[in-house]
């Protein structure tokens, strides 16, 4: 059995003997770490290690660290940030890709020094004003021009701190106007509506070496399947947008997808992701995710390795330069 077609998360701040056992034998391909996962830099390096240690491997592990509502490691170990939208806003049109870069310049050093090499962003969604909140301050703005700027801002600043970027949620969430989390976001919106805007900053930014999916159904092009499970979309990310990157799903036990977890799973897989992101830790779930998930297909499997070779050293970079240059470009409010 070849390499699990899964990233997983664990339930607290140190894997359990269970977790390491089944870690062991289900060979997750990544980890993914949450708030609950958190408590020191020093007791979280620890688990990083821990968690590379039960696969016998390098494995990537991966933190949704946006910053302000979406920002699972916290003051006062670690620096705060506004809301991206709110940052954006305050650096104007002509520093917020720098503004923004600098931001995830410092986020990776924070990130490497605990052991994290991957962090799902950018986040380049086109807000609308009648976004969701759920996602429309963690935005970059309304012109998918400007949010492909940033985006790529933000991938850069990632990728020169040694750690993976994540490109989500591919094909556009700015359109929904319902949580994912809780419900199935319906875009009603033209083709050539999603073509122009939605669809532009994934487009754009193409060529990053990872990606997650969004969990909403756009009646465009498949009115009955959300993109996550949906061939037809999996096929547009694929072909229009042309991302040939590692895709993972967003969080599969989000209440937008409906079916047991097993079928979804399948569903996902089946309709061309290459991973399956299981979030909350909980092990009967993972039992039956990895079950159904399988192993990396031989493609997934090309995909995760360019993915992996991505990473790199960091650059040298003053951390007390990058702050006041950002404060400077912020007009001295940098954080919270």
């Amino acid at each position: 059995m070849g390499q699990g077609a899964t990233i997983l998360g664990c339930l607290g701040p140190r894997l359990s003997d269970d977790e390491r056992s089944f870690f062991r034998a289900a060979d997750p391909w990544g980890f993914i770490l949450f708030a609950r996962n958190v408590e020191t830099p020093e007791q979280l390096l620890a688990l990083t290690a821990e968690l590379r240690d039960s696969v016998g491997r390098d494995a990537p592990i991966l933190i949704d660290q946006e910053g302000g509502r979406v920002q699972r490691m916290t003051p006062p170990q670690w620096r705060g940030w506004r809301p991206p939208m709110d940052q954006v806003r305050a650096a104007g049109p002509k520093n917020a890709a720098r503004s923004m870069y600098l931001r995830y310049r410092l986020i990776a050093l924070e990130l490497r020094s605990v052991g994290i090499d991957a962090n799902c962003a950018p986040m380049v969604d086109v807000a609308r004003a009648e976004t969701h909140p759920f996602l429309l301050n963690r935005c970059y703005g309304e012109v998918p021009e400007t949010v492909a700027e940033i985006g790529r801002a933000v991938a850069q600043g990632c990728l020169d701190g040694g750690v993976l970027p994540v490109l989500k949620h591919i094909p556009g969430h700015g359109l929904t106007q319902v949580d994912s989390h809780h419900d199935l976001p319906r875009v009603t919106s033209s083709a050539e509506v999603l073509d122009a805007v939605d669809f532009a900053p994934f487009l754009a930014l193409c060529d990053l070496p990872a990606g997650m999916t969004g969990h909403l159904l756009f009646d465009a092009y498949d009115a009955e399947h959300p993109a996550t499970t949906s061939p037809e979309m999996i096929a547009l990310i694929r072909q229009r947008i042309g991302f040939d990157g590692l895709l993972m799903t967003d969080d599969i036990s989000m209440e937008a997808l409906s079916g047991s977890l097993g079928e979804r799973s399948r569903a996902s897989i089946a309709a061309g992701c290459d991973v399956v992101l299981h979030c909350n830790g909980k092990m009967a779930e993972m039992e039956e995710v990895v079950q159904a998930a399988g192993s990396l297909t031989s493609m997934a499997a090309v995909r995760a390795d360019r993915a992996l070779a991505a990473r790199r050293a960091p650059d040298n970079i003053i951390p007390d330069r990058l702050e006041a240059e950002l404060a400077q470009l912020l007009e001295g409010r940098v954080y919270g």
